[in-house]
């Protein structure tokens, strides 16, 4: 029974990714995951240091609060003309460095398990149940990636065609009305809440390898948004149900195996994706000039 929380948890969290990391691919901007998940460490601390208790959820609320604060600043930088890349420099290592300090000076001689917090152990989440009137409604982070995949499928349903739009045409959907700003900040927020619900699971720097690998694979697989989001489902859930697997056969990291086998999957697209693959493109080259020379 386990084994099968944990590829139900896995592929939540890649279904939360996968749907999400399309349109970051789309906006050149995969890499803010990775800077959400390292700068929410300041928020982690001061969450403990004001209510005193390790529990997830002053935890999570912490790094909520602070994850917002991450897509806020990182635009700001950007529409002050510091470049993307930098923008997402500059915040997730000053924030994170700021994590650091805190915990150095304020909870060194507590048991604040950082690593727990940033890298996830998922083969723990059956034991971590929701019990309400004594029954056992299984693991919490099996509720609490439901909920945000719900959110994330239904906002992302109902105002598709904005997304689809601000993510291939910003300029055109700001000229037909369209709150580009807005939609970006809803699509930040719904990666924030993504990775932040990921912490007691995956955890929030392995989250980062399946909102990035599996909508990469399916965009060089296809060429329209509904279809790649589709693909990247599928990719994500095979990567998390194999890993599984994998990580069983080798006595390994269940959460690495599954980003493992995601990048493998990645490599395979690489090689032999019919429109974009390496290996197409050289055979195709090759016939090309074997007409020609005829």
């Amino acid at each position: 029974m386990s084994g099968f929380w944990i590829m139900l948890t896995g592929s939540l969290v890649a279904a939360c990714c996968g749907i999400l990391g399309c349109f970051l691919i789309l906006r050149r901007m995969a890499l803010v995951g990775d800077a959400i998940s390292h700068s929410v460490l300041p928020g982690i601390v001061i969450a403990f240091l004001v209510s005193g208790s390790r529990d997830s959820f002053f935890m999570l609320f912490g790094a909520a609060i602070i994850g917002f604060l991450t897509v806020f600043l990182i635009q700001m930088f950007q529409q002050s003309g510091v470049q993307s890349d930098a923008s997402i420099g500059v915040v997730f290592t000053s924030l994170f460095a700021a994590g650091v300090l805190l915990v150095s000076l304020n909870a060194q001689h507590v048991d604040l398990d950082l690593d727990c917090v940033l890298y996830g152990e998922i083969a723990y989440v059956q034991w971590n149940s929701l019990t309400i009137g004594g029954v056992d409604l299984g693991p919490k982070a099996v509720w609490l990636l439901g909920i945000t995949l719900f959110i994330i499928v239904a906002l992302i349903s109902l105002f598709y065609k904005q997304f689809k739009l601000c993510a291939f045409d910003p300029a055109l959907a700001a000229a037909i009305g369209i709150p580009v700003a807005l939609f970006h900040y809803v699509l930040m927020g719904l990666v924030s809440m993504a990775t932040v619900s990921s912490f007691e699971s995956v955890g929030a720097i392995l989250v980062v390898g399946l909102l990035i690998v599996p909508p990469a694979t399916a965009y060089l697989l296809t060429d329209r948004l509904g279809t790649m989001i589709g693909l990247s489902l599928v990719i994500g859930v095979i990567s998390s149900v194999a890993g599984y697997y994998v990580a069983a056969a080798l006595d390994a990291s269940i959460a690495g195996c599954m980003v493992c086998v995601a990048g493998v999957l990645f490599v395979l697209a690489f090689l032999f994706s019919p429109s974009h693959g390496f290996v197409v493109r050289k055979l195709r080259q090759r016939v090309s000039t074997a007409r020609e020379a005829y």
